[in-house]
């Protein structure tokens, strides 16, 4: 499963491609600074990012689009254990 969402950058200003992809239950995160470039993998996700997979997952659990209860739970999870943000 994929999700993927456009943000703006807070170090320069610019907007960047992000995708958070789940394989085996194992989530992986990678970005890209323009539209037609390499993604960049590996990327450390912040509580933003989590909070916007969670979101995504509630929504598309709500339209029985791919998301599974199971993948809520653990992406919600992770979510309590992060530090709350400054």
């Amino acid at each position: 499963m994929q999700i993927q969402w456009t943000t703006i950058d807070p170090d320069t200003g610019e907007k960047v491609w992000l995708c958070a992809e789940r394989f085996a239950r194992n989530w992986r995160f990678k970005r890209k600074a323009h539209r037609r470039h390499d993604w960049t993998i590996g990327i450390e996700p912040n509580r933003a990012m989590w909070e916007h997979v969670l979101d995504a997952l509630k929504r598309k659990y709500t339209r029985r689009d791919e998301a599974e209860l199971i993948d809520i739970a653990d992406v919600e999870a992770i979510v309590a254990k992060l530090p709350p943000e400054e």
